[in-house]
């Protein structure tokens, strides 16, 4: 059997990272099962061990860059068992070696960047690596990546001992870059989920209709009213979900799509990330 199997299959065994495996069956002459014990005797097989255990906690981290014609950003959400492990320099170290990884290799979902390159082996080597260290379970949970003539992002703690768990990109135009830190402040407190009301699924958009339709007949609405209330409750429905259609957190007077048009400036994407949400 081949050294590349033999490592295939005692890091499916033990849950090792590649780069461990290989250093443990060279140490023990090819001996699978000396190196199995070796991996063991380290602790590098906790993470196979843990395989089931839920990733509750984390933290966010993002990369804004420069591009062609604008900029780039880069944020990614890496979960851990508990808020111990998560505040460990170890563990915020890791996320900065595997944000370096995704944004070098472009990535711009977890499955693309577990793919890319990180030291002799992958991001996906990185982390199971990591996760034997550390005794617990880390997985890249989510990796965004958007673009625009300017992107703004924005880090928000919930706790002061903490690393970030709330991360928000917000891409706009040049204009709009002044007031885009308001936006990704806005956005991190009242979680939209979509930019615009085109944005949301036809299909959402039919539940809730059908959910205002039977709500208005319970309550007896009348029967000629009924279009008008529906709609009216569909208007209250997209300003909860719509980035756009939501009343600005720091002035709910105004909207978030008046407060960009206020200084001419036009809202082209945004991505929220929140810890174990």
């Amino acid at each position: 059997m081949s050294m590349i199997q033999d490592i295939k299959d005692l890091r499916a065994l033990t849950g090792a990272g590649m780069t461990d495996v290989k250093k443990a069956l060279e140490e023990a002459g090819g001996d699978r099962d000396a190196a199995i014990k070796l991996i063991r005797e380290r602790g590098l097989a906790k993470a196979a061990k843990r395989e089931g255990n839920a990733t509750s906690e984390g933290l966010v981290a993002v990369r804004v860059e420069d591009a062609d014609g604008g900029q780039v950003a880069t944020m990614i959400e890496l979960n851990a068992e508990t808020d111990f492990v998560v505040k460990n320099e170890k563990f915020i170290t890791l996320a900065d070696t595997i944000l370096d990884a995704v944004v070098a290799a472009k990535a711009a979902d977890a499955e693309a960047g577990l793919t890319a390159p990180a030291g002799e082996g992958t991001v996906a080597d990185l982390i199971a690596e990591s996760a034997g260290v550390m005794g617990e379970k880390i997985a890249l949970r989510r990796v965004a990546r958007i673009e625009g003539p300017k992107v703004t992002a924005y880090l928000h703690r919930t706790a002061k001992d903490l690393p970030p768990s709330i991360g928000v990109l917000v891409a706009t135009d040049e204009a709009g870059a002044a007031v885009a830190m308001d936006i990704a402040q806005h956005a991190a407190a009242m979680a939209p989920e979509f930019l615009t009301r085109e944005d949301v699924p036809a299909d959402l958009v039919a539940t809730e209709r059908e959910i205002a339709t039977n709500q208005s007949i319970a309550e007896g609405k009348p029967e000629a009213a009924l279009p008008k209330i529906i709609e009216g409750r569909l208007v209250g429905f997209f300003k909860t979900v719509v980035l756009h259609e939501q009343a600005l957190v720091q002035d709910p007077k105004t909207t978030v799509s008046k407060h960009v048009e206020s200084v001419g400036g036009k809202l082209k994407n945004f991505v929220r990330f929140r810890v174990g949400s």
